[in-house]
């Protein structure tokens, strides 16, 4: 059990000490005194005097001070019976000062006058035969304090000062405003983040492994006698949105051992040596809890590999807090019951110390979730929604391939407020195919202004992407073509891809090619091209020269690939300039090889090509279905499912602005997806930077 920390602090004392002083010089030694005016002497003195032979006033001092002279004096029982007796008004303060005291003998109360002329009221007062006595009075205690009082408070403040910087070089919990104390975020006894496994639906082998740890810390016999260790480390490794965090959170509610959070920018700071002091003391304070856990999310902030183009950008304060966490990573010995957990997106650019066993024994990779997990997840965000009855689940997850975990409980959210918007008193499915076309294709822009040309120019240019992808065997099954105004794009061709782990050479020709339609149908009907195919010269672009310089897949270049999964030649090509010249032919040719084979497609089909584009802007959005009673039906289909959940969700909708947003089911995130995707053998694995965008095709020929 944890001691209770002490409060009690010597500064305390010290405070109470000085506020005591102060209290004394202000107040101590100090009588009931009352301001008066000269002449109210003056009349007292005339007034005892002539009505009595006894002067009502007793003895007057007169007190030489530094920046002005004041006088002192009190009323005998004569002068007070004589004030209190009056009725002249300038009495009234005096009359009220006595009345007001608490003393029993009023003669008592002292009389102040202050900025007087002393000779003046000493000639006065002894005309009427009163005594004057002079004084000088020094406050050595207010003196000396006011001399003091300052170096005291200067060397109280480095005393303060320096005990707080001299317990820095031992984990760093004494430095100045506790500046390298560690800021990691601590769940205990009883302190939880709410979240258990059973609230991480898919990621079934990371959740394992991960279980496997939190088991280790609950029951160490299990594993330690068949001579088993627990592992050092776990670095979870994937794409955003996966569930990374959402994984170390549900360790924390579940494990019943301390566990410290923090994101790897908690070490950074604008000091030097802070860094490593905040590992320091993470570490000692993890330690003294031990058996505990300790997650760094965002581990590349700190983790980045050493001396990678140390010309630029170099930062010593960053290599030395990885040094020392690289230190107490391997300096705990096995039994001492700390497992380090980190998680990040970018396990390209760790350094490769911080990655060997002994330091991170495991690297579980968290994946974007396949069809059965993605079905999971909605479950899971869907519990706390009001659903319409007998939604299908399994639909929603096969219209979003590609999805993250954060991407399918944004849409969920965003089909709630789509609901809420329409007064809806339960959340359809329409509004879940609604939330998909926002959140992939933008917001409706119902009032942008289109000329008639320009609206036939991307009619024509959205048909020649439908034609080719639906002539080519391995281009995607079309879902449905818009001209409809959405986001940045003025039309789109919405597909629903394959989930492949790995893409042939025809494959990616064949999507090269309907990426290109678009342009080839305006320069086959209108005898010119537009920009609008930027984004469609982009995907291309990038998908020859992964082809050409990274996969392998060109005959001239033969089984090369100048891709570096670790980003160390960042500034240098590994090729020389001839052999950049012919990358840059080939590609070109490719491209325009792909570019000839539409317009070749389109000119044998155009009359069905202007058939579909003229039925694409009586109506506005086209669907499969309709693309099936002009071309007849493809060979090459292979899901009847798809069609039949398509067609069903076609006929219950009447207008085609509906049918926009009702029937826009499979566009997918294939970037993304493409983009985490990871191959289990090192081979295989596809640079994100060149991964093929699969999915977007709403922006073919319609960037402009």
């Amino acid at each position: 059990m944890a001691k209770k920390k002490n409060n009690f602090s010597i500064y305390w004392v010290y405070a109470l000490l000085g506020v005591g002083l102060i209290a004394f010089q202000l107040y101590m030694g100090q009588t009931e005194q009352t301001n008066v005016e000269t002449t109210q002497l003056l009349t007292i003195a005339d007034i005892t005097n002539t009505d009595t032979t006894t002067s009502g006033v007793g003895q007057v001092t007169i007190i030489n001070r530094e920046n002005s002279p004041y006088a002192e004096f009190r009323l005998n029982k004569v002068g007070v019976d004589s004030v209190l007796n009056s009725k002249d008004a300038q009495f009234a303060d005096m009359k009220k000062a006595i009345n007001k005291s608490e003393e029993k003998d009023k003669t008592k109360i002292l009389f102040v006058i202050e900025d007087l002329d002393p000779t003046l009221l000493a000639e006065n007062l002894e005309k009427q035969k009163i005594k004057v006595k002079y004084d000088k009075r020094t406050d050595y205690f207010g003196t000396i304090l006011s001399y003091l009082l300052p170096f005291v408070i200067i060397i109280a403040i480095w005393i303060f000062v320096m005990r707080r910087m001299s317990g820095g070089a031992g984990g760093g919990s004494g430095q100045i405003f506790n500046i390298g104390k560690s800021k990691a975020k601590l769940y205990e006894n009883g302190k939880t983040t709410n979240v258990t496994f059973s609230d991480v639906a898919g990621l079934e082998g990371a959740k394992e492994e991960i279980v496997e740890i939190v088991e280790f810390l609950k029951n160490p016999s299990k594993y330690t006698e068949l001579g088993a260790k627990i592992p050092k480390g776990a670095l979870l490794v994937g794409p955003p949105g996966t569930g990374k965090t959402l994984l170390a959170k549900a360790v924390a509610g579940e494990a019943k051992v301390p566990f410290f959070s923090l994101s790897g920018s908690d070490f950074v700071e604008m000091f030097v040596g802070v860094g490593a002091s905040r590992v320091r003391d993470l570490f000692k304070q993890a330690k003294e809890k031990a058996p505990a856990i300790i997650f760094i999310d965002e581990i590349d902030a700190i983790g980045r590999a050493r001396g990678k183009n140390n010309g630029f950008n170099s930062n010593d304060e960053r290599e030395n807090t990885l040094n020392q966490l690289l230190t107490e990573m391997d300096g705990f010995g096995t039994n001492s019951g700390v497992i380090i957990l980190a998680a990040t997106n970018r396990a390209d650019v760790l350094d490769g110390a911080l990655m060997r066993a002994g330091r991170f024994d495991r690297q579980i990779y968290v994946d974007m979730p396949d069809l059965n997990e993605r079905q999971e997840i909605f479950e899971v965000h869907l519990k706390p929604l009001k659903l319409e009855k007998n939604l299908d689940v399994s639909f929603l997850a096969k219209q979003t391939p590609g999805f993250s975990g954060a991407d399918i409980a944004n849409l969920c959210n965003e089909a709630a407020l789509i609901a809420a918007r329409k007064d809806k008193k339960k959340v359809q499915k329409q509004d879940f195919l609604d939330a998909v076309d926002r959140i992939i294709g933008g917001l409706e822009k119902k009032n942008k202004i289109i000329t008639p040309s320009e609206k036939k120019a991307i009619a024509f240019h959205e048909a020649g992407h439908a034609t080719i992808s639906w002539l080519l065997e391995h281009a995607h099954p079309l879902v449905k073509v818009t001209i409809v105004p959405r986001g940045q794009s003025l039309g789109a061709a919405w597909y629903l891809p394959e989930e492949r782990s790995i893409t042939t050479t025809e494959q990616i020709l064949d999507e090269m090619c309907s990426a290109l339609g678009g342009r080839a149908a305006e320069q086959l009907i209108f005898n010119k091209i537009s920009t609008g195919a930027l984004s469609d010269l982009e995907k291309v672009t990038k998908q020859a020269y992964a082809m050409v310089s990274i996969y392998g897949l060109n005959d001239k270049i033969g089984n090369i690939s100048y891709y570096d999964s670790r980003g160390q030649d960042m500034f240098t090509k590994p090729y020389s300039d001839d052999r950049a010249r012919i990358i840059d032919e080939e590609v070109s040719k490719m491209i325009e090889a792909q570019y000839q084979r539409a317009l070749k497609l389109l000119a044998e089909n155009k009359d069905k090509l202007t058939e579909l584009a003229e039925k694409l802007l009586s109506s506005e959005v086209i669907f499969k279905e309709d693309l099936v009673a002009i071309f007849g039906k493809r060979i090459w289909d292979k899901s009847e499912e798809v069609e039949a959940e398509v067609t069903e969700v076609k006929e219950k909708d009447s207008e085609p602005k509906k049918e926009v947003s009702e029937v826009k089911t499979e566009t997918s995130k294939t970037t993304e997806e493409s983009k985490s995707a990871i191959s289990k053998k090192e081979d295989l694995k596809n640079p994100p930077e060149f991964k093929s965008d699969d999915t977007k095709e709403k922006k073919e020929g319609s960037d402009e």
